[in-house]
């Protein structure tokens, strides 16, 4: 895949920051620190989120690509300071220690880790990068990565909205708790509005209480719980991505950004799944003249059930797409009933371990995919558009977006 937009992330989740590195942003986009933060501080929240959420209060740092409130077209360097690492900075220190120290030899063993746990990267990536202690692999494969993505995807998002492109979110369901299909599909300004301010991001506030619920009785049994997110895209143009080969196409692209997501297990365009199960007449969306007036196109589909996305190009509907989070893998469980795994010190069965965690991270989980689709499609905008300077790309996009209403 040819990146125009590439951004690159380092750090572990108790280390001593957060790097970020984001390159291909044109020159002269206006960003300022808090166009990242905003969408950083909506990471943290949600109901089910555990105390690190508590300990840490995420903020950005640009140590390089902006001036003066404006990027230069160099790389964009950020960082993130994670508070935490005080109570760390023996166990993660990055230069060598004393382990003739006893006190050092205790926090070190202390936090030691040889158990794995079933559906975390522990197991896989011990034996991989062949690591005796498990906290090599975990530190890193950690979600706490993901404010990483969510900084990098706020200067994306900075980036689409002065095109007119904006990306919403919702939590459909969390474990058994279904919101109705009616408030499904959709989601304006005002809504989105709701959604942000409810603490599960959920359009529905008598879901929203059952969903609570149902987190407050998986907190009791030492459960996690996983979810159903919607992605909605408005105001993207016809034409991203293609047909002509394979890995040129736009639903394949934003499903590897979205699939690389920690908790991400399956995710699905329009009718996703249903598609399958349906006659082609329930399938297809009827194409007509449009009657009402559009930024992008004279014809519109009567329905969308292809979720705005047809033979690998975005088709001017909104793109539709919906995620499946798993639940986390760390159980808050007792020892008699965690879950069984191995010890890779001891070659020994045993249980998994459990460090501080999430009940649920679903309402986080929209966040983080959020950032991952403006990720994909302002790359998307970039290969199509170019452009050294935002004045140039948005010659280029508004000449298109001129073309296309002609047609």
């Amino acid at each position: 895949m040819n990146n125009k937009l590439r951004f690159l992330t380092a750090g572990e989740s108790h280390g001593p920051a957060l790097s970020i590195i984001v390159e291909g942003v044109p020159a002269g986009l206006n960003l300022l620190e808090e166009n990242v933060n905003y969408h950083l501080a909506r990471r943290q929240k949600g109901y089910g989120r555990g105390a690190r959420m508590k300990i840490e209060t995420d903020q950005i740092e640009f140590t390089a690509g902006v001036r003066h409130g404006q990027t230069l077209g160099s790389p964009i360097s950020m960082q993130i300071k994670n508070k935490d690492y005080a109570n760390w900075n023996t166990t993660m220190n990055p230069s060598p220690i004393d382990l003739n120290d006893e006190e050092i030899k205790k926090k070190l063993a202390d936090k030691y880790i040889s158990r794995v746990r079933p559906g975390h990267a522990d197991f896989a990536g011990a034996i991989k990068y062949n690591q005796d202690d498990v906290r090599n692999i975990l530190e890193r494969s950690s979600a706490r990565e993901t404010t990483s993505r969510v900084a990098a995807g706020g200067i994306a998002h900075q980036f689409l909205k002065t095109l007119g492109i904006q990306i919403y979110s919702q939590v459909l369901q969390i474990g058994s708790v279904k919101m109705a299909d009616e408030y499904a599909g959709n989601i304006s300004e005002e809504e989105f509005s709701q959604i942000e301010a409810s603490e599960l991001r959920c359009k529905s506030p008598e879901t929203a209480n059952l969903m609570k619920e149902e987190i407050d009785k998986a907190r009791k049994q030492g459960e996690s719980l996983g979810g159903i997110i919607e992605i909605i895209v408005y105001g993207l143009p016809i034409g991203l991505g293609s047909h002509v080969h394979w890995d040129r196409r736009l639903d394949g692209i934003i499903a590897q950004y979205l699939m690389s997501v920690h908790t991400v297990k399956a995710i699905g365009f329009g009718l996703g799944f249903e598609a399958g199960c349906q006659v082609g007449s329930l399938v297809h969306d009827e194409i007509q003249r449009n009657t009402k007036k559009s930024l992008v196109s004279t014809y519109h589909h009567l329905t969308n059930r292809a979720g705005g996305i047809e033979g690998g190009m975005s088709n001017g509907e909104p793109i539709i797409c919906r995620v499946a989070l798993k639940p986390i893998p760390t159980l808050a469980r007792t020892e008699e009933n965690s879950l069984k795994s191995i010890d890779l010190k001891t070659k020994s069965n045993g249980v998994a371990f459990y460090e501080r965690s999430d009940v649920c991270v679903v309402p986080a989980g929209g966040v983080v995919c959020e950032a991952m689709m403006a990720l994909a499609l302002a790359d998307q905008i970039l290969n199509k558009f170019g452009g050294d300077s935002m004045t140039e790309l948005k010659t280029n996009y508004q000449n298109y977006l001129t073309y296309c209403l002609d047609r």
